[in-house]
């Protein structure tokens, strides 16, 4: 529950829509809220900068958090990017230098308003928390401080497109439709007027789709080291407050970034997903606006607040759940590590050994045996979503079905609980028949009733073994030593419960599969290891002060035209061997009464598999959104459409622009891509 505020220190004025102009002509539009007195009493400024539409998409968020801050003495510039929103220009890819170079030139024109005293910080969530650290690595001269939120350091490996070398199947397609279906959309007529039809058009004229650029820089390439800060840490030496939770995408860079910059660090990971955690779902919530407060008052204000004494790292360590398609809250508790790497963590070994008898996990190495499997195509549909927004269908189900279509290691019952902190890591021995081929690795939890619940996974692309720059063939027949990584989590094991190591050449719902049909041979014993981050409970863990309970500024108000709508269904058709996934998301109709605007967002995603065949998978995702205030009626469609050969990817867009009901715009694209050892 948030506890509302309508009363700060400093009474605060808004400016809706405000122009910042550009060195090249064109504006930047931005949402500005300011403390009363700030141009006799000039305060230190916060700057968020992002592609969401502060006129609508984000007005609803913006209007529970800008306010807050505004009223503790900052001035918050929450500013359209070129070509989105309201701003002009165009909008042609993510992180592109020309970002990075508007948002240093827009820090530069915030430090010399007469409201800003020249000291300027920058935060934002998803997008915003990428620019943040991007920007930082430019070291403009005002910025003195980051809190970046939800966003990674390493665009290749941990972003929506790929990890371990594998095309991510559930993120890359639908978050590419997001951006194709939103990119050209118009701007408010009441901010610009009657431009904004030419606008309109100019936008819908320019849109490409992200897709087939994506898909067409399959390694790591120069495309992914721009704009991954980590590529060179040293180059941020501003503050930097990093945050994020381990139901969302972006956690894996919390403990990288702790450990790889040398500037003053902080890092928070709670049970959230891809959220504020002042709106923490899943729970519990936490008084971020206040925590923020605290950072940005120490080194904006330069007020000593406490923020630095306290340890680097602060987690939600999550208690063991039964699989459930939504969790409001996750029990748990709270830890701190001074910093990070931990010196509360030890990495404790586990081997993965398996004779005739079956497979099991332990402490010792059994004598080497051989395990072979042949993967299945559909494996990997019940692993839940990479980055969760709080919606049900999104978590991981019971992992017992999934369990039985991999090579699963069980250990003991455990005799004592068991806190994992960190990145698991598995080291494989294995040989593939086939050139190309990836392993995919769950970490589960089992439950004495045998219920198997998902800690973490991870996958690598085989060819991607040493290097994700330069990928080779495997040797079919030959013997490799690979390590996977996992992602990051928090989490205790009770005893009694046991812990399952499962591998596989196939995860549908994470990872396009392997061109052909593959079966993987492991080398078990001395070289198949579970690495297990383990941390040792701490005493002072109980003597953390709690965070206080969350706040937020007045929300909007809003009418609800149509009650949003989720349905996510599994199909098998037992005679031709076909599974299909479909997604429906309907995020309903929203009415907002200060503007008069509605607008609605609709999409749906079919994922179509053969038990046997790779490249009969085909994934489609439709989206549709629309704005509407009085007589003004525009909606936008988009129908995008993914499938392989064992040489090539095959892309498919449609995109239908209408006015009222007359269509306006409607173009088709159509890619061909090689396929380069995915």
């Amino acid at each position: 529950m948030n506890h509302l505020r309508t009363e700060f220190p400093s009474p605060i004025r808004e400016i809706e829509n405000y122009w910042i102009p550009l060195a090249d002509g064109n504006r930047i539009a931005a949402r500005i809220w300011l403390p009363e007195n700030a141009e006799n009493e000039p305060v230190p400024a916060i700057f968020e900068y992002i592609p969401y539409r502060k006129s609508d998409y984000t007005s609803v968020r913006d209007a529970m958090r800008q306010p807050y801050l505004a009223g503790h003495g900052y001035a918050i510039v929450r500013a359209d990017m070129r070509g989105s929103g309201d701003s002009d220009g165009l909008l042609l890819d993510e992180y592109l230098p020309q970002e990075q170079d508007d948002a240093v030139e827009i820090l530069a024109w915030i430090a010399a308003q007469p409201w800003c005293n020249g000291v300027t910080g920058m935060t934002g969530i998803s997008w915003g928390g990428f620019n943040s650290l991007q920007v930082a690595a430019r070291r403009p001269p005002s910025l003195k401080a980051i809190m970046p939120i939800a966003c990674t350091d390493d665009r290749y490996h941990d972003d929506v497109h790929y990890m371990g070398g594998c095309l991510l199947t559930a993120q890359m397609l639908p978050w590419a439709t997001v951006m194709f279906t939103y990119n050209p959309a118009p701007p408010d007529p009441r901010h610009v007027g009657e431009r904004w039809r030419e606008m309109w058009l100019a936008r819908l004229e320019a849109n490409e789709p992200w897709a087939a650029i994506w898909v067409s820089h399959q390694t790591r390439d120069s495309y992914w080291r721009h704009g991954s800060v980590c590529e060179d840490y040293s180059a941020i030496e501003v503050p930097v407050y990093v945050v994020g939770g381990w139901a969302d995408t972006y956690n894996n860079c919390i403990p990288r970034l702790l450990a790889g910059l040398n500037g003053p660090r902080k890092g928070l990971i709670g049970p959230w997903a891809h959220t504020f955690p002042e709106r923490g779902t899943p729970g519990p919530a936490i008084g971020f606006l206040q925590e923020s407060l605290r950072w940005w008052d120490y080194w904006l204000k330069g007020i000593e607040t406490g923020i630095m004494d306290e340890p680097m790292l602060r987690c939600w360590i999550q208690e063991s759940v039964p699989p459930a398609p939504l969790y409001e809250t996750r029990p748990g508790r709270w830890v701190a590590d001074p910093t990070w790497p931990s010196p509360y963590v030890t990495e404790q070994v586990w081997f993965l050994n398996g004779d005739e008898r079956g497979e099991w996990l332990s402490d010792a190495a059994a004598p080497t045996h051989t395990l072979s499997l042949r993967g299945r195509q559909p494996h990997g549909l019940l692993s839940g979503e990479w980055g969760c927004y709080g919606s049900p269908g999104e978590t991981a189900l019971n992992q017992q079905s999934s369990d039985g279509e991999a090579l699963s290691f069980t250990s003991a019952p455990l005799s004592q609980p068991v806190d994992i902190l960190g990145n698991p890591i598995v080291t494989l021995t294995l040989a593939a028949d086939q050139p190309l081929a990836l392993v995919a690795v769950r970490l589960c939890d089992v439950t004495p009733t045998g219920e198997s619940r998902l800690i973490s996974w991870g996958q690598l692309n085989l060819t991607h073994r040493e290097s994700h720059a330069y990928p080779t063939p495997l040797e079919p027949g030959r013997q490799y030593q690979v390590k996977v990584q996992l992602n990051v989590m928090g989490y205790q094991v009770p005893a009694g419960h046991r812990l399952r190591v499962a591998v596989s050449p196939t995860y549908a719902r994470h990872a396009w599969p392997s061109p052909v049909p593959v079966t993987i041979t492991l080398f078990s014993g001395e070289g198949c290891q579970l690495h297990l981050p383990v941390r040792r409970p701490q005493p002072s863990d109980a003597q953390l002060l709690p965070f206080p309970p969350a706040e937020i500024s007045a929300p909007l108000p809003l009418e609800e035209k149509r009650t949003e709508f989720r349905q996510q269904t599994i199909t098998y058709d037992v005679i031709n061997g076909v599974t299909v996934l479909k997604i429906v998301n309907d995020s309903g109709r929203v009415y907002l009464p200060d503007n008069g605007l509605e607008w609605d967002e609709w999409s749906e995603e079919t994922l179509t598999l053969s038990d046997d065949d790779p490249v009969a998978m085909q994934q489609r995702v439709q989206m549709r959104i629309a704005y509407q205030r009085g007589e003004w009626h525009i909606r936008m469609e988009t129908d995008n459409h993914l499938q392989a050969d064992t040489t090539h990817f095959y892309l498919t867009h449609l995109f239908n622009a209408y006015e009222g009901n007359t269509p306006v715009f409607s173009r088709s694209w159509s890619y061909k891509i090689p396929r380069h050892l995915v």
